[in-house]
Parts: C-alpha cells; structure tokens; sequence
C-alpha cells in the first residue's frame, strides 16, 4: 500500500501544470464534455503507465542491484531538478484539430497518450515500478495522480489554474523526488 501511496502523491504533485494537464485543460475548453475525456485520460494514463511500470520490473531483471541503485537514486534526483521546469504545452490547436476527427474520446486519448511518452510522470512511473518492486501498485498509484491532478483541470477550467501556487507545488514534488532519491542511495549504504 506504501508503493500506491508514494506513486500517487509523487504523481499527483508532479502532473500539477504539466504540459499534460494544460492539455486537458485544453481539451475540456474545446470540447466541453468532462466525461468522455476523463474516461480517455484514465484510458490512456492505465495504459502508458501500465507498460512503463512493466518496463521498470523488467529494468530489474537486467541491471546489476548497484547500476540500477544508482540509475534509480539520480533518476529521482534529475527528476526533483525536472519538476523546477516548468512546462509549455505551445499551439496544441493544430492537433486537436487533426485528432478532431476521432471525436472526443478519441482525440482526447490520442492526444493523452502521445503527450505523457517521455513525460516526467511515465519516467517516474518507471523508476517507481523499479523502486518498489510492484507493477500493480504502482500503476494503479501514478494513474490515480494523474487523475487527481487532471479531473479538477477538466471540470474546473481556467477559473482555478491561475489560482493555484504551481511554483510551490513543483516545490514541494521536486523535494519529494530528492528525499527518495537521496534515501534510496542512503537505505542501500548505510541501513
């Protein structure tokens, strides 16, 4: 529970304006249907963080216990800098307008899940499964924060994005990112 727990959180602080999440907020903007895309969200958040949490077991299977202590300590470190960053989704019009054609769910899944490949929470989805050890708890944590941070973006809009103290938020996920990285390298030399 732990596990589930820590990718939640860790998640949800980290999708808090995000170029994914400016991108449903875009999506409800045009749209207006809160409810197909919540669903093609949630869709392709379980998928794209499904397979980037079996990524990170199976990174287990192949790396020596040091490499991947090191590869996961500064993954977490280089990834509380990443948070510090903030993200520009730029002129999405022009994909929504091709992806338009596939209606809402499917422009919204479309556009979801080719946004969130790279992005900072499928890396922390991976170095999470790698971390913990479970592909299951991890998968269902990461997509839960990306829900929280996205639903209120869907049905809330503009009117509360600019009230929200994004800097502080990255802040404080960019701290959650260095304590589990630092822990991890010191859990391993020194307990």
């Amino acid at each position: 529970m732990y596990e589930f727990l820590i990718s939640t959180s860790i998640v949800a602080l980290a999708e808090m304006g995000d170029k994914t999440q400016l991108l449903a907020l875009l999506l409800a903007a045009r749209f207006r249907k809160p409810i197909p895309i919540l669903i093609a969200i949630l869709l392709a958040t379980l998928i794209n963080h499904g397979v980037s949490a079996v990524l990170g077991q199976w990174i287990t299977t192949v790396l020596s216990p040091e490499i991947l202590l090191w590869i996961l300590a500064l993954g977490f470190i280089g990834m509380a800098i990443w948070m510090l960053i903030p993200d520009e989704l730029g002129d999405e019009s022009d994909n929504i307008n091709k992806w338009q054609k596939f209606g809402v769910f499917g422009a919204t899944f479309i556009l979801f899940f080719l946004a969130e490949i790279g992005d900072k929470t499928q890396i922390a989805t991976v170095a999470l499964a790698a971390r913990f050890d479970s592909i299951f708890w991890v998968t269902m944590g990461t997509t839960l924060g990306m829900m929280i941070a996205n639903a209120p973006a869907v049905f809330i809009g503009h009117k509360i994005a600019d009230k929200l103290p994004i800097s502080l938020i990255h802040k404080v996920g960019a701290a959650i990112f260095l304590i589990i990285g630092v822990s991890t390298l010191l859990q391993h030399y020194f307990f």
